[in-house]
């Protein structure tokens, strides 16, 4: 068994000055993760407007499904044109650990 997370630091607009704001620009892309069957929450900066973290997680069978799954996460985020990604951490964990 294989899991892996990623957190990405995300900068929100200028014009999300409340929580309502925030949430109208986290929610679509926690939403549209989840059709990656991960799991998905907002998991910092929660007490920050202008600012959000979204933490991923993917469990797997193999390696390469996760870092799979998981770069289809990072390019979604990356894509999304109303956020900008300051940065992008990942973990992987195996068997092993």
């Amino acid at each position: 068994m294989h899991t892996g997370t990623s957190v990405f630091d995300l900068l929100l607009p200028g014009d999300s000055r409340s929580l309502k704001e925030k949430r109208s620009y986290i929610r679509p892309i926690i939403a549209a993760l989840k059709k990656y069957e991960v799991a998905v929450a907002e998991v910092g900066a929660m007490e920050l407007h202008g600012r959000a973290e979204i933490g991923v997680a993917v469990v797997a069978a193999d390696a390469a499904h996760v870092n799979e799954v998981l770069d289809h996460c990072e390019r979604l985020v990356v894509g999304r044109p109303e956020v900008e990604v300051l940065s992008v951490k990942r973990r992987w964990y195996g068997d092993d650990d």
